[in-house]
């Protein structure tokens, strides 16, 4: 009896002994974790223009006659505005049955009205001072819906390193205020982490554009872009 006692306290010491040294190593050490961030903003170089031409008539095969030798038209353009191909692409393209609806209450059904086809063209400026003059032709020339235009940049990987640099500047700056203020010694970087925040398009206009309200150039300013980064940093204390 005394010898099997014995024996499940040598076990128990054992288990003890085996399992105590994780238990002690999982406890956590001391860190400081702050956040910082930057931001820099950049006059946008490029715009991406919106077009869209639409055309209705009694026919399908009229309404897109139509709207097709209108956006021949317009695609002709950009092209002698000195847009690239590649600068060119349809966005959307639909053909849709127009119905009248007749009065409330009527036992009749719609009647078959007509066909509207739109054809929409996503147009990238990288030429600015030339954007004002190339909405003001595309309006001329059959674009009756459409004209929103967003400012952007074509390439803004050196304004986010910059925000990226002065966002770590910022993080440590602060652990280094925080470890200074508790009397202890700031440590090594343990963990780092970021988040990029890039710019909303900023729309010039949008809705109908009417024929009746081209200019010799439509008036376009492009302002800037900002762009933001956020990093989470977490520093070890030093005994």
């Amino acid at each position: 009896m005394n010898t099997r006692f014995f024996s499940l306290i040598s076990l128990a010491a054992v288990v003890l002994l085996v399992v105590s040294p994780p238990l002690l190593a999982d406890a956590p050490d001391p860190q400081i974790r702050v956040s910082g961030q930057a931001e820099v903003s950049i006059a946008p170089d490029m715009a991406l223009l919106q077009l869209t031409v639409m055309r209705e008539a009694d026919t399908a095969r009229l309404a897109l006659d139509a709207n097709s030798s209108a956006m021949a038209e317009v695609l002709k353009a950009m092209r002698a505005g000195g847009v690239a191909e590649r600068d060119l692409q349809t966005s959307n393209f639909s053909i849709q049955p127009r119905y009248f609806y007749p009065k409330p209450r009527s036992e009749k059904p719609p009647e078959l009205a007509g066909y509207i086809v739109r054809n929409s063209l996503t147009v990238t400026v990288r030429d600015l001072k030339a954007l004002g003059s190339l909405l003001d032709k595309s309006v001329s020339l059959g674009v009756n819906e459409g004209g929103n235009v967003s400012f952007t940049n074509d390439d803004p990987s050196a304004a986010v390193a910059t925000a990226r640099a002065g966002a770590v500047k910022d993080a440590m700056a602060k652990a280094r205020t925080l470890a200074d203020a508790a009397g202890v010694v700031l440590g090594d970087v343990r963990e780092i982490s970021e988040q990029t925040h890039m710019p909303q398009p900023r729309h010039y206009r949008s809705g109908k554009m009417m024929m009746s309200e081209a200019a010799d150039a439509v008036p376009m300013m492009a302002g800037e872009n900002s762009y933001q980064v956020l990093v989470h940093m977490s520093f070890s204390i030093d005994q």
